[in-house]
């Protein structure tokens, strides 16, 4: 196993998914008192490994055609459009 590779890959997502809107919902699911804790981490866990395999699984595909600095571009413009896009209509709702 490459454990400098997997530590990266565990702090990258790890930082990514503090309080984002799949913790949040995570969170609002367990404050629930009726529900077991149990199901609500286990349903959680179970989504980010398959939405994790996914991810891989395509990674690998693109990787087939793409160079790998080529996708890390691709990314980096799409998350650019993705936060302009936020901030435009975030603006809009504000003016």
């Amino acid at each position: 196993m490459e454990w400098k590779l997997l530590a990266t890959v565990f702090g990258t997502v790890f930082i990514a998914e503090m309080a984002d809107k799949t913790q949040l919902v995570t969170l609002l699911f367990a404050a629930d008192r009726e529900v077991s804790k149990l199901t609500v981490f286990i349903g959680s866990a179970a989504a980010l490994v398959l939405a994790s395999a996914i991810g891989v699984a395509a990674g690998s595909l693109l990787s087939q055609a793409i160079n790998a600095r080529m996708m890390s571009m691709i990314a980096g413009i799409g998350f650019i459009v993705i936060g302009a896009i936020t901030l435009y209509h975030g603006w809009q709702s504000s003016a």
